[in-house]
C-alpha cells in the first residue's frame, strides 16, 4: 500500500482523510486546518480507500456512532502518541481539562505541552482533541476553530444537559 488521501464531506465543511503506508488512517483535516502539512505529501487521490471511514463519520454527524472503530496511524512524538491515546479514552459527550490530562500522565505542570501536543493531533474528530477544555470549562484553541470545536461539543451533549439549559 501507499500513502493516499480523499475529500469528504461533512457538516464541518470539506475533511482531508489521508492513509499512512500501511493503509491504517493517519489524518483527518479540516480545509482551513491550523496545522495541516502541504498536501503534496498526501499521496494521491483514492476515493474509493476510505469507505469504513467516511461511513463511521456519517454516522457519528448522524448522531448514531459514539465511538469509532478505525485502525489508526498517527505520527508524532513519543510524548504526542501518549497525548493522543489519553484523547481516545474521554468518553462521548465529556470533557477533560488540559491539567487533568497533565495529571493522568503524572505531571499536572505538563498542562501547556499537553495543549501543544492537543493542538498538533492529526487525526481531528476521531481523535476528539475538541473533548479537551480549558480548567474554567472554557472553550480555548481547536486547530479547526472554535465555531467547529463547539459544534462538536453540541452534537455530543446528552439530551438532558442540552434541555437544562433551556430552563
Amino acid at each position: 500500500m501507499s500513502v493516499s488521501h480523499s475529500v469528504i464531506g461533512s457538516p464541518l465543511g470539506e475533511l482531508t482523510v489521508v492513509s499512512a503506508e500501511s493503509g491504517a488512517l493517519a489524518a483527518v483535516y479540516f480545509s482551513e486546518h491550523k496545522h495541516r502539512p502541504d498536501a503534496d505529501t498526501f499521496g494521491p487521490r483514492d476515493d474509493g480507500a476510505f469507505g469504513t471511514v467516511t461511513t463511521q463519520l456519517g454516522e457519528y454527524f448522524a448522531g448514531e456512532r459514539t465511538a469509532f472503530d478505525l485502525p489508526l496511524e498517527p505520527v508524532g512524538n513519543d510524548f504526542q502518541l501518549k497525548v493522543w491515546a489519553l484523547l481516545r479514552e474521554i468518553p462521548y459527550g465529556e470533557t477533560r481539562s488540559y491539567g487533568q490530562l497533565a495529571a493522568e500522565l503524572g505531571d499536572r505542570n505538563l498542562s501547556q505541552a499537553v495543549g501543544a501536543a492537543n493542538g498538533k493531533n492529526p487525526i481531528s474528530i476521531i481523535v476528539p482533541c475538541h473533548r479537551v477544555v480549558g480548567a474554567d470549562g472554557n472553550l480555548v484553541g481547536y486547530a479547526g476553530g472554535l465555531d467547529r470545536k463547539r459544534f462538536l461539543l453540541a452534537l455530543e451533549e446528552p439530551a438532558e444537559a442540552s434541555l437544562d439549559r433551556l430552563f
